[in-house]
């Protein structure tokens, strides 16, 4: 089976993420999608919820053909990517997700050219954010009939700190989740 490898913080996860997932599914040949919320951050960002908190509302991101996938967090892991690639069961391929607002910092994660080497990259445009560089071994997901946003968590976060609605950026568990223990004020 192909999977797409979803990594990030999820901090939190989002109707963003839904709308990414979908149409890597809809538009490559991947057959499955694994949210991967990791439990270092590389690099490391400030207001982040716990990595327990961070699993726990991923795992309400609901969409047919996805999964969550604990392994970094199991593992304890740094948030370098070359780092996860041999806890991933052989049996599949894969190809890693993200999204263009990572492309011109790619060069700052570890062993970048290494990680090329082992796994293909799929990359999804971000409003606001360039579509290069490319590097070998990335596709840019492009298609008539994608949908692109800004939406991101600090955007929501944002909001929640300003006591906003984030009722259609979020799936509604995920939003009572964020309330009932006090995230992101």
């Amino acid at each position: 089976m192909h999977i797409g490898i979803f990594g990030g913080v999820f901090n939190p996860p989002h109707n963003g993420h839904l709308l990414i997932a979908q149409q890597v599914l809809d538009f490559t040949d991947i057959e499955e999608v694994w949210f991967l919320p990791n439990y270092g951050q590389h690099p490391p960002k400030p207001n982040v919820a716990s990595p327990e908190d961070r699993l726990s509302m991923t795992k309400m991101l609901i969409l047919p053909k996805t999964a969550v996938s604990s392994i970094e967090i199991d593992n304890k892991l740094d948030g370098n990517t070359i780092n996860l690639l041999p806890f991933l069961p052989k049996e599949h391929s894969y190809t890693f997700i993200m999204g263009s607002d990572w492309l011109p910092s790619f060069h700052t994660w570890g062993s970048w050219k290494e990680l090329l080497k082992q796994i293909p990259f799929l990359v999804f445009p971000r409003v606001g954010h360039p579509n290069e560089p490319l590097y070998e071994n990335m596709t840019l997901l492009a298609h008539p009939l994608l949908v692109v946003s800004n939406l991101s968590a600090t955007k929501i976060r944002e909001r929640v700190k300003l006591d906003l609605s984030i009722d259609q950026l979020v799936p509604t568990k995920i939003r009572e989740y964020i309330q009932e223990h006090n995230l992101y004020r």
